[in-house]
């Protein structure tokens, strides 16, 4: 009693109210732990808390002790735990960013070896006195004063090393998922405080010579647990895959989004708070359906995007939701090629079944005719021409099949030298070609695929031109690309669309799949092609690059 009544004015109870704050904080904080879905992180920041706490227990247990054998004891099992904690620390922080150093067997017995060393230097600190040295006072109240020796400044440096490397690791997923990191900044700042205060309680009367790091641990505790425990597993959410996810609360407004999103979606930036409809509405207009294909235009190129909307909770309350972006580009391109190619097989057959039924009639009956009567040259004449005409189509199939085919590899051609070479295949020696101006243009493509889109265009202009038409090549104004144009009759506005489709031509003569291979040509590539009035009324053909891969 007598004790208690010379301590009740004491300063000493300042001090033993604040760690014991700092423990009751701690260990108060691990219910909260269980609500962290990752098994790893979980026992990681329990066991973390749990020392920390008990840490802060040890200080207030060493400065009400009634003997000076029973501080010493507790100051150096603090020492301990404390120094002991760094682990769980770094498991936390490994597993909570998706790492593996935390299960390594290498990492973790280089762990153990060093923290028995650390344990080794304290407990034998009274045979080399180099940890600290111990001194009994009563001023300002009756403890145990410690003087801190070179040991301690080295493991102290090397503790608060390996917890800023458990920072760094936060930091780096923080700065990953595009997150603001001034937050985390203020929490390791709180955390770091402690150390200034060592340095006074080591050189100044004003505090006593002290271990004050559980007062920063547990400001983190706070720091975690009442104001960023969400976030915290929103980011571990978020940052844990290479696919855009933007994460939403429960009235559709952003809260967070990785990396990935914000490349994928500049217009993110600075709409934390803001309705998903505002900052993407290409995102919002498909939210609400469970699984659906967002197609975005991507440099130039036509991107496909699966999106899955998950519930987001966390502390057992539904959050939000959780739009997660997988690029299925390379399977829907496939997709749609199965389609187009579906297609045209179907275009085929109809071929088959209509363009050279035709033919095979008329041979199969002139032949039948010239059995009957015997007159072979009057039948057998036709019957070869419906013969040949049935071997171009077939052989005009062919290469409509074949250009329709997907191309893997492209070079650098000139427009100017294939269709030069491109001319010198069509016989038409009346005809003549142009190239305007200083048209030097250059495009990425296959150059037998890409010589024989001039070589059909030339055909054509001639087949319905004439022999002695004029051809011009240039350039595109104002985009990529090219035209192919000719002085003859034109194209009547009315058919423009439909030249392209196979078999149709506006001639007896004509196969039907001379533009429709071009236009395979063109779309095998990546362009666009389309059909106008030249400015003499002739044909025109223009391909646009633009969209060339």
């Amino acid at each position: 009693m007598d004790v208690l009544q010379s301590l009740s004015f004491s300063p000493l109870w300042g001090y033993v109210l604040a760690f014991g704050v700092a423990a009751a904080i701690c260990f108060g904080s691990l219910p909260r732990t269980r609500y962290i879905e990752d098994a790893d992180s979980r026992r990681g920041l329990a066991a973390f808390l749990l020392l920390s706490g008990g840490w802060a227990l040890a200080h207030v247990g060493y400065l009400i002790a009634p003997t000076p054998a029973i501080q010493y004891t507790l100051y150096v099992v603090g020492l301990v735990v404390g120094f002991a904690a760094v682990g769980p620390w770094l498991y936390f922080c490994s597993a909570y960013t998706g790492r593996s150093l935390h299960q390594n067997p290498t990492v973790r017995w280089i762990a153990i070896s060093v923290l028995l060393a650390i344990i080794a230097l304290k407990v034998t600190n009274p045979l080399h006195g180099q940890y600290f040295t111990t001194e009994p006072t009563t001023t300002p109240f009756p403890y145990l004063v410690i003087h801190h020796g070179p040991l301690h400044w080295v493991v102290m440096g090397l503790a608060y090393a390996l917890a800023f490397i458990g920072f760094f690791i936060l930091f780096e997923l923080f700065a990953q998922v595009g997150y603001d990191t001034k937050p985390l900044f203020g929490v390791v700042l709180l955390t770091g405080l402690p150390v200034g205060l060592d340095v006074l309680g080591a050189t100044t009367p004003y505090l006593l010579p002290l271990t004050y790091s559980p007062l920063g641990v547990a400001a983190f505790a706070v720091g975690v647990f009442y104001v960023y425990l969400e976030r915290f597993q929103a980011i571990h959410l978020t940052g844990e895959t290479d696919d855009p996810m933007i994460l939403l609360d429960a009235e559709k407004k952003i809260r967070d989004w990785n990396q990935a999103a914000q490349h994928l979606f500049p217009d993110l930036a600075g709409t934390r708070g803001a309705p998903l409809a505002t900052a993407v509405p290409s995102v919002a207009d498909l939210s609400d359906e469970p699984d659906s294909i967002l197609e975005l235009d991507r440099h130039g190129q036509t991107r496909y995007y699966r999106m899955t909307v998950n519930p987001f909770s966390a502390n057992s309350a539904r959050l939000g939701q959780l739009i997660t972006l997988t690029d299925i580009s390379h399977r829907e391109q496939y997709r749609q090629q199965l389609e187009r190619q579906n297609e045209r097989l179907e275009r085929f057959a109809s071929i088959v079944s209509h363009d050279l039924r035709n033919p095979l009639s008329v041979a199969k009956g002139r032949v039948e005719l010239a059995l009957e009567e015997g007159t072979q040259q009057e039948h057998l004449e036709p019957a070869s021409e419906a013969l040949d005409r049935m071997e171009e189509l077939i052989d005009e199939l062919l290469t409509l099949a074949r250009t329709g085919q997907q191309i893997d590899e492209t070079e650098a051609v000139r427009v100017e030298a294939i269709a030069t070479k491109s001319w010198e295949m069509v016989d038409a020696p009346e005809a003549s070609l142009t190239v305007e101006g200083e048209f030097t243009a250059s495009v990425e493509a296959d150059p037998e695929r890409f010589q024989q889109l001039f070589e059909n265009l030339f055909r054509n202009a001639i087949e319905h031109g004439g022999t002695d038409v004029t051809v011009t090549v240039g350039a595109l104004d104002g985009t990529r690309g090219f035209y192919i144009e000719d002085d003859g009759a034109g194209i009547p506005a009315e058919v423009r669309e439909e030249v392209f489709e196979p078999g149709f031509s506006t001639t007896e003569q004509g196969t039907g799949f001379g533009l429709p291979i071009v236009r395979e040509i063109v779309e095998a590539h990546g362009w666009t092609i389309h059909v106008t009035e030249a400015d003499d009324s002739g044909a025109r053909f223009e391909v646009r690059t633009d969209s060339s891969r």
